[in-house]
């Protein structure tokens, strides 16, 4: 599966790396499992049960509030008897059989209140200077006096005798309240006992879990009061919420405003997320058989299927272009070999027909380019330009006749010296300077030309003769029917990757019919239509034709060509060449 090139590079064959692709993407796989499990199940699950935790909390401390609200009603109902106050307010002055009566009046009166469902574990009235008055049942665990209470306890101190008061005394729940008329006058207070096993009780069942009840001043008011190894509770918290304490407990906490009393619950993490670890740990193990039993598949797999293609490699190899017959299995394993088959022949195929075009191209470019190399040393050229240089002797113009053999020197120079090379659009232009020097000799101040161009011109790579066939065109056609000056300007742009060459003249432009019959013709020759034509040594429109196809030859889709005559009273035509240096046009 692995073996080492002649250059000591290590190479892995195709088995180990299409393994190796479905391995990467099997773990791939199991990460955004993993990740989904987390983020759309995991999570999801964890913040139900940690809101259900909370919602616990709140049930539990809801159902101390009625519970408190009940005993708040209770007392409500004993102070709505008027005859409470009278026999109050007449029991620090009466006698003990007097006493007596009072106590018994004081007691139906409780009576009335409670009913026969009875769940408080005894009911006490004080006087005004806190000792007790008379008690309901009697129990032991009463208090003589408030007036010890209200010494210790700051929440008593603090309170200025309206509302009520929750205390905790042992295992008793102690609800107090002062005994007032509406003018606020205090005749004494009723303290409603209850057993905190019953408030205990009230808690239990609602959620797994431990509860407790703290008050204002963070006393115990229900629950075993918990062991600093195994619970850390956070003291005056107000609302409602969720933490993890430093043993990893979940604690739900939610405070009442009516009682001041905070109720917590406890779970340890294990308990709290334990069916949400189930469903992590089962998610894992499951992708990771999957997985498992995956590599086991894909090592089978990609040896019994690469081992085909590995002959067919082979065969490839042995693929020169004398030998394009080569014989493959003919008997595939499975529907995709079958394909695969049909492609190799499909493309053997194309590559004769590619290599063909090859040659046909290769050929059409060498005529091409031969016959532009005929027409730019065309006998009649050279007879006009050696009669100019005569003339210019004879007249003894020196310097002409020096300018001019020199230009020609270096005209004929460019033409013949490697033809087949590529030249820059700078050296183009060079050679359409040398070309138009000589023929304004002929046509003296009638002839105007200018040519605008760049040092990023020597950046560019054409073919060599493509411009100066167009300026040529001008001057044997564009001025037949036109008055002096004649104007020929070539402008070299370029911009964002891409080069542009413009030749305009002011001359009688191209009949409508010639520009048609052009485009055309380099259609044709796009398609292939035109390989047997015998025009492109003559000049015109098919030395258009010449240098395009020679340029398209070069840049193939990154080549763009249009020529147009002017608009808006504008005499003369335009020929735009635009190449790109990067990517195609189309």
């Amino acid at each position: 599966m692995i073996r080492k090139s002649g250059r000591g590079n290590i190479q892995f064959s195709l088995q180990t790396k299409v393994f190796s692709t479905f391995v990467v993407l099997l773990l791939f796989v199991l990460g955004c499992f993993i990740i989904y499990v987390n983020l759309i199940v995991v999570k999801p699950l964890k913040d139900t049960t940690v809101h259900e935790k909370q919602e616990s909390a709140v049930k539990m401390s809801d159902q101390v509030d009625f519970y408190i609200d009940s005993q708040n009603q209770l007392s409500q109902r004993i102070l709505s008897s008027k005859d409470i106050f009278a026999i109050l307010e007449e029991g620090e002055s009466s006698v003990s059989y007097e006493r007596f009566q009072q106590n018994r009046r004081l007691k139906d009166i409780m009576f009335q209140a409670i009913g026969p469902s009875m769940n408080i574990k005894d009911m006490v009235i004080y006087d005004k200077q806190g000792s007790l008055f008379v008690s309901y049942l009697g129990a032991e665990s009463n208090l003589p006096s408030l007036q010890s209470f209200m010494d210790s306890s700051s929440s008593a101190r603090q309170w200025n005798g309206s509302g009520f008061l929750l205390i905790r005394n042992g295992d008793t729940l102690s609800f107090i309240r002062a005994i007032n008329n509406q003018n606020g006058k205090v005749f004494g207070y009723l303290c409603i006992q209850s057993d905190q096993a019953y408030l205990q009780r009230l808690t239990e069942g609602v959620a797994q879990g431990e509860v407790y009840i703290l008050d204002r001043e963070n006393g115990l008011i229900s629950g075993i009061p918990p062991s600093p190894d195994h619970a850390d509770l956070k003291m005056k918290l107000t609302g409602e919420g969720v933490y993890v304490d430093k043993f990893q407990n979940y604690v739900a906490y939610s405070g009442s405003e009516s009682t001041g009393w905070t109720t917590y619950l406890v779970t340890p993490k294990k308990a709290v997320l334990g069916s949400v670890n189930s469903v992590k740990y089962i998610s894992v193990l499951l992708i990771s058989s999957l997985m498992v039993l995956s590599f086991v598949y894909i090592y089978f797999s990609t040896r019994n299927l690469l081992l085909p293609i590995r002959k067919l490699r082979n065969q490839i190899w042995r693929i020169n272009y004398s030998n394009l017959n080569v014989k493959v299995d003919n008997k595939p394993q499975n529907n995709e070999l079958i394909l695969l088959n049909e492609a190799f022949h499909d493309l053997m195929e194309r590559l004769r027909q590619s290599i063909d075009r090859e040659k046909i191209a290769l050929h059409e470019e060498v005529k091409a380019r031969n016959s532009a190399l005929q027409a730019q040393i065309a006998p009649h050229f050279i007879h006009n330009v050696l009669y100019l240089i005569s003339i210019a002797a004879q007249e003894g113009k020196n310097a002409v006749v020096s300018d001019m053999c020199k230009h020609l020197s270096d005209s004929l120079r460019y033409i013949v010296s490697s033809p087949y090379a590529h030249v820059t659009l700078a050296d183009e232009l060079e050679h359409t300077r040398h070309y138009l020097s000589l023929v304004q000799q002929n046509y003296e101040e009638d002839l105007k030309w200018e040519i605008e161009a760049d040092e990023l011109s020597r950046q560019v790579q054409l073919p060599r003769l493509v411009i100066q066939p167009f300026v040529e065109n001008c001057i044997e056609h564009a001025f037949t029917n036109t008055g002096p000056p004649w104007r020929i300007k070539i402008t070299v742009k370029q911009f964002n990757g891409l080069w542009a060459v413009e030749i305009k003249d002011n001359g009688d432009g191209f009949p409508p019919d010639k520009i048609n019959e052009i485009l055309i013709k380099l259609r044709q020759c796009d398609s292939g239509h035109a390989e047997n034509q015998n025009l492109y040594s003559s000049m015109g429109n098919m030395g258009i034709v010449n240098s395009v196809n020679r340029l398209k030859l070069m840049y193939k889709n990154r080549l763009f060509f249009n020529l147009f005559n002017h608009s808006g009273g504008e005499k003369g035509a335009t020929v735009q060449i635009i190449g790109s240096l990067t990517k195609d046009f189309y």
